[in-house]
């Protein structure tokens, strides 16, 4: 392996200015740092990143943290974070949290030890004032940790009334929610903007809400039982697309006709969605514009540039498709 020191003795220079050029740190005249340049080329020399780093107090590394990478949603939020950092030079760390503060505490404890430059945040559970113990860059993705904090999320409550309305508008009579956890604002939100559209009707049951926990196979076992005590209802909402997966399959189990006599929407946008029979209608989340903004931000405050943004509340957009496609007769 080619060290700091075969590329001094090519370029007839010490091995301190081959250090400088390499760190971009003190002076070196122009063609002093064309010929370490060139002895670099030839010999195909990369330097200890981890070297670096301990010298330099930085790694050119992004912590991204997210609560469950089984769940479609979150690879597809971290794509766009990807695909921007590489731009920009950075590489990343993947860190499934499972909304367990220990091992979130855990995984700050090795991004500090390894220098990490900043992190990208999606979590529930990880208090502000423990981020405040790690003095790096943070951002929060998809829902939002501290008011300081730049957080780059939809609106879920507006996002769980276009749901609800929507089905609403093609004619369902008896709308249930299917919810995520209670301890997820963005599950809480999606329920309230759901409550906002059914609250006040005089057909709605507190037994038409039921807890899926952003899980399928809860969310299908829920629904099963749902729909057993309350053959009534013609239209779920689902609180995210994983869920709705769910519900599309207990209809399966009950052969009830998704959208005939079911009509279903989720959240989220997922590209599974697409791949369903019948194809799952969805509020869509601009998930990879999100998380590309979230890193450029996350960029300009390692940087230090004046320029970062504070955070930014995205809109959301209603996709309908065969889950939702018929217009059902109105029923008093």
């Amino acid at each position: 392996m080619t060290t700091i020191r075969d590329v001094a003795r090519e370029a007839s220079v010490s091995v301190a200015t081959v250090s400088r050029v390499i760190n971009s740190n003190g002076y070196v005249n122009e063609d002093t740092r064309k010929k370490v340049g060139a002895a670099i080329d030839r010999l195909k020399y990369k330097p200890n990143s981890v070297a670096r780093s301990l010298y330099k107090k930085e790694s050119k590394t992004i912590g991204i943290i997210v609560p469950d990478i089984t769940n479609p949603y979150f690879p597809q939020l971290v794509r766009g974070v990807e695909d921007h950092l590489i731009k920009k030079g950075y590489t990343s760390i993947l860190c499934n949290s499972d909304e367990d503060p220990e091992k979130e505490r855990l995984y700050l404890d090795v991004m500090k030890q390894k220098y990490v430059d900043g992190a990208i945040i999606v979590s529930n559970t990880i208090d502000e004032r423990l981020l405040q113990e790690y003095d790096m860059p943070v951002v929060a993705l998809d829902r939002s940790i501290h008011k300081d904090i730049p957080t780059f999320a939809i609106d879920n409550r507006d996002g769980g009334r276009a749901a609800t309305k929507h089905l609403q508008d093609i004619g369902c009579q008896r709308i249930a929610h299917i919810k995520g956890p209670e301890q997820i604002k963005n599950a809480e939100e999606r329920y309230t903007g759901y409550l906002d559209v059914v609250k006040n009707q005089s057909w709605f049951r507190d037994s038409y809400v039921v807890p899926g926990d952003y899980d399928q196979k809860k969310s299908a076992r829920a629904t099963m039982e749902l729909l057993e005590a309350h053959p009534e209802i013609d239209g779920i909402f689902a609180g995210n697309d994983v869920m709705a997966l769910g519900v599309l399959k207990a209809a399966e189990s009950l052969n009830i006709n998704v959208p005939e006599e079911l009509a279903i929407i989720g959240f989220d946008g997922i590209d599974l969605t697409e791949m369903t029979t019948p194809e799952l209608s969805t509020i869509s989340q601009p998930i990879y514009q999100m998380s590309v903004e979230a890193a450029e931000t996350l960029v300009a405050l390692i940087e230090g540039k004046t320029n970062a943004q504070s955070g930014h509340v995205f809109p959301s957009t209603l996709i309908q498709r065969q889950s939702t496609n018929s217009v059902k007769e109105n029923v008093t």
